[in-house]
């Protein structure tokens, strides 16, 4: 089958893209022709809505068995984790209990130590709820822009338990918007023993990627 140009939606990732196309995401990820998004993007997990994946065509592939006996074969590279880091007034919540629902279905469980979940989840899912210590927080995958980007920053801190204004309803000025945001990368700089600036350079982001996990 001849390959194909797929533009990125919000919403996608490479996951829920491979699952659409019958693929492994590394299978679209590693393709030559996606060598400079590749470059660019650094990270698999992390499209921006508009970025071009060249999605390769399905190849035959032929496998041996023994005639008049059943044979399983099983499909690599599904599901996918869902990851994410509880913290609440500067410090992670550990060995909390949560429920944690994510397109109609539920999981339960305690974060680890370090304020953790981590579940497995179906490449293609959208969205869900989590709800821990009687706080309930909306959960959108697979939405997540890339680190070099102001908004990637932020959704990170932001999915890190870091209070944030929402740019978009905040009755503030822009001033006071960039005070908490400053405020904000202060908190985390802190908390990983960084030196305390309020502004992004190269080791906040290497950081915010190690904690969030990509």
């Amino acid at each position: 089958m001849a390959n194909k140009v797929y533009k990125v939606k919000q919403g996608d990732c490479i996951s829920s893209i491979a699952f659409k196309y019958d693929l492994f995401p590394e299978t679209i990820w590693d393709h030559p022709d996606n060598a400079e998004l590749k470059s660019k993007r650094k990270d698999l997990s992390v499209l921006k809505p508009g970025d071009e994946l060249t999605i390769p065509g399905k190849e035959l592939k032929e496998e041996s068995g023994t005639t008049e006996q059943k044979h399983r074969f099983r499909r690599k590279g599904v599901p996918a984790k869902f990851k994410t880091r509880i913290v609440m007034g500067g410090l992670p919540v550990d060995n909390e209990d949560y429920i944690l629902e994510i397109d109609g279905v539920f999981f339960d469980g305690k974060t680890d130590e370090t304020g953790y979940i981590e579940v497995t989840i179906p490449p293609d899912a959208g969205k869900g709820k989590l709800t821990i210590k009687d706080e309930i927080f909306d959960i959108i995958l697979g939405t997540i822009d890339p680190i070099e980007k102001r908004s990637g920053v932020i959704q990170r801190l932001e999915n890190l338990g870091y209070f944030l204004p929402d740019e978009s309803e905040s009755d503030n000025g822009k001033e006071s918007i960039d005070e908490e945001i400053s405020e904000a990368i202060k908190n985390f700089q802190d908390s990983v023993d960084l030196e305390v600036t309020g502004e992004v350079d190269q080791k906040t982001r290497d950081k915010l990627v190690e904690e969030y996990g990509n």
